[in-house]
């Protein structure tokens, strides 16, 4: 091995030339992409800042361990000799430029762990290479592949040749309303889908001439469902509801369904934490809706407007913006135990938050803003109050309160 320069603004030793094209050319992936598909053209031209006769004397070590060193370089091929007449010597024949002309020569010279990795291409881009007539001749289908370089080198073999057999059976509209995972494929396991979709969407795209970009992805061109998401866990509360969900006493739904299915109670409760949600007791014609947490999107669901929603949460700055955030979405939500009473009441049970949300929300009501500053300000014991921490017998008086001030409204409005 070749000691490195050191403090050296002339002669490039070999070592510290590889180490350079390493890193320019090699591991730079974006270069590396650029010089695969011809974007950035060969040679690859490297200056060895050769001395002038002054700073070749002022350093003899250097400049012999420099000569000898390009002189015993394997790669000769690649090194341009020039003739130098330096002053105080005789005229040498000095290393000017290492060039690198190839992709093959710049593995070459990079040695043991750039030629694993170009076989480890080879292996893994040939099977889908000759997914198209001419293989590596078609410019656009490699250039495709090599844009998903550093997903490619990462399949398995069973992986690729899984890829270059799923590409073909993909069409539009296969999927037929269906999920992804009931695509009809054969040899082919969905989830292997699932988990190189993106790369898949990308090739498919380069197949289908812009097709599944145009169609807006590819499972829009599929005609496939998207897989459900914020998924939201529904506990009817009384024998009613339960009935007309079927009997289930706890079911889960993702909100998009939610959004679009009218659930069959007047009252809903939205509780952020889950076992909070749990300890509810029964309550005629109501339905939990728990564990969302920081998931309120759903509550613009038209159907909610003609229900009455109470939503219930920490009290403290993220509760606080979440209800914001509950209102925004349905401005018709009512707090409950999110109010200083609450707090009074429970004081000794809080707990410090040590990162409270300072931005004070934009949809809180007057009492909630000076409940939101005075938590910021800490003129309570601490700055937050869990839900959880509320006693039982508290949060069922209160949400009991809530149902007969609802009643009592329902009333009033139909003259009863």
């Amino acid at each position: 091995m070749n000691m490195p320069t050191q403090n050296h603004r002339w002669g490039l030793l070999p070592d510290e030339v590889m180490q350079l094209i390493k890193r320019r050319e090699w591991d730079n992936m974006t270069a590396l992409k650029s010089r695969l598909i011809g974007e950035r053209a060969f040679p690859i031209c490297i200056g060895l800042k050769i001395p002038n006769g002054r700073s070749a004397l002022s350093d003899m070590e250097h400049f012999l361990r420099f000569m000898a060193a390009w002189k015993a370089f394997p790669h000769q091929e690649m090194i341009q000799w020039e003739s130098k007449n330096l002053r105080h010597f005789s005229t040498q024949t000095m290393p000017t430029f290492l060039v690198v002309q190839s992709i093959k020569q710049l593995i070459q010279l990079l040695g043991g762990g750039a030629h694993a990795r170009h076989q480890l291409w080879e292996k893994n881009m040939t099977p889908l290479l000759n997914l198209r007539a001419g293989g590596r001749c078609d410019p656009l289908w490699y250039s495709s592949l090599v844009k998903w370089l550093e997903v490619i080198e990462q399949l398995s073999e069973e992986e690729s040749q899984l890829l270059a057999k799923l590409l073909p059976q993909l069409k539009p509209s296969l999927g037929q309303g269906c999920y992804l995972r009931a695509l009809p494929l054969k040899g082919i396991d969905t989830k292997f889908l699932e988990k190189h979709q993106a790369l898949i969407e990308g090739l498919s795209d380069v197949l289908h001439h812009g097709e599944i970009t145009a169609a807006g992805g590819l499972l829009v061109w599929l005609d496939c469902h998207i897989n459900p998401a914020d998924w939201l866990t529904i506990r009817p509360l009384c024998e009613t509801t339960r009935k007309l969900l079927g009997n289930l006493p706890i079911l889960k739904i993702p909100s998009e369904i939610f959004k679009a299915y009218e659930l069959p109670a007047k009252n809903i409760i939205v509780v952020e934490n889950l076992q909070s949600g749990l300890a509810l007791p029964d309550m005629d014609d109501t339905i939990a809706v728990i564990g969302a947490g920081k998931n309120v999107a759903w509550l613009d669901a038209q159907w909610l407007h003609h229900k009455r929603v109470g939503y219930w949460g920490d009290v403290d700055t993220w509760g606080l913006l979440i209800l914001s955030e509950a209102r925004r979405r349905f401005s018709q939500v009512e707090p409950l135990m999110m109010d200083v009473e609450t707090l009074k009441a429970h004081e000794d049970r809080m707990v410090i938050d040590p990162n409270p949300q300072m931005t004070l929300p934009s949809y809180l009501h007057e009492k909630e803003i000076i409940l939101f500053n005075d938590l910021v300000a800490k003129k309570f014991k601490s700055n937050r109050l869990e839900q959880e921490r509320l006693s039982s017998d508290y949060v069922h008086q209160k949400i009991q309160d809530w149902l007969f001030q609802n009643r009592h409204q329902e009333e009033d409005e139909h003259g009863c």
